[in-house]
């Protein structure tokens, strides 16, 4: 018997069964958590039935008849909140891609990537509402309060965004940048910047969509915007006032998503070509 024949293998033969006892043992376990997430809630599943009856309840309170007189000054604190948002995406952005890049493999050296790369994960790990909570100690409720927020907080996403759409591009120009001499920068702008750009771009247009809802989010601890006036009325029970402000930001939220989605569309795809020999 030849070497071949001892290597080439027994298509008759049954494989072994693989053991699943590990799968098994990490389905049972997220199984006890979900029930220890469950009973800790303190649910009143009694309560439960009640729900929809309560949801088409208040659902008639705030659309039946809204208060469009508030529709003026409705518009006004979302045109905040969009502007909060739209300055924390710039700030953000630039500060993310400044530091994403040096992050991204091959560019940095292996102590700077690490440093950066921890400090994204420790951004990532605190909420928006956290950073507006501790930077407000400063700046007080403003909504450069909530704009800052949103710029620190979308470094650690963003900036994870940039150093992954650095790796994924393809290197060539960047080897040649660096075997003729560049430094870090000139490889970063002339060997990498040109063909990470346009979903870099995309990726901006996205993180101003996210801090659009977020910022709603952080009217609520008082720094401006729709969701700070959203908070009034809602405590003071005025439903038909609340009606009008959902109204606004649903409409609004969809506007800028919309928009945003096809502009980032085109930045990937590419404008549309043409049919010159189309008759007329």
């Amino acid at each position: 018997m030849n070497a071949a024949a001892l290597h080439e293998p027994d298509v008759g033969q049954v494989p072994a069964k693989p053991r699943g006892i590990v799968v098994r043992l990490a389905w049972t376990g997220v199984g006890v958590l979900l029930l220890a997430a469950f009973w800790d809630l303190g649910i009143e599943w009694g309560r439960l039935v009640d729900l929809p009856a309560d949801l088409l309840h208040y659902g008639r309170l705030m659309f039946a008849d809204p208060d469009w007189a508030k529709l003026p000054e409705a518009l006004f604190q979302t045109w905040r909140s969009v502007a909060m948002a739209w300055v924390g995406a710039v700030l953000g952005v630039v500060l993310s891609t400044a530091l994403g890049i040096p992050a991204a493999s091959g560019v940095g050296p292996w102590w700077l990537r690490l440093t950066l790369r921890g400090l994204f994960a420790v951004i990532r790990a605190v909420p928006e509402v956290i950073i507006a909570i501790i930077i407000l100690t400063v700046t007080g409720l403003t909504p450069f309060t909530g704009a800052l927020a949103l710029a620190i907080g979308g470094i650690g996403t963003h900036g994870k965004w940039t150093y992954e759409t650095i790796e994924s591009v393809p290197h060539g120009a960047a080897e040649a940048v660096r075997a003729s001499g560049g430094n870090v920068l000139e490889v970063a702008r002339w060997g990498l910047w040109t063909a990470a750009a346009p979903e870099l771009m995309s990726l901006a247009l996205y993180r101003f969509e996210i801090n659009v809802r977020t910022s709603a989010i952080l009217g609520l601890i008082g720094v401006g915007g729709i969701g700070d006036m959203l908070t009034g009325y809602t405590q003071y029970r005025e439903w038909d006032t609340v009606g009008v402000l959902i109204i606004v930001v649903i409409v609004i939220t969809m506007s800028i998503d919309a928009v945003s989605g096809r502009i980032r569309r085109r930045i990937m795809e590419g404008a549309t070509v043409r049919d010159l020999d189309r008759s007329p």
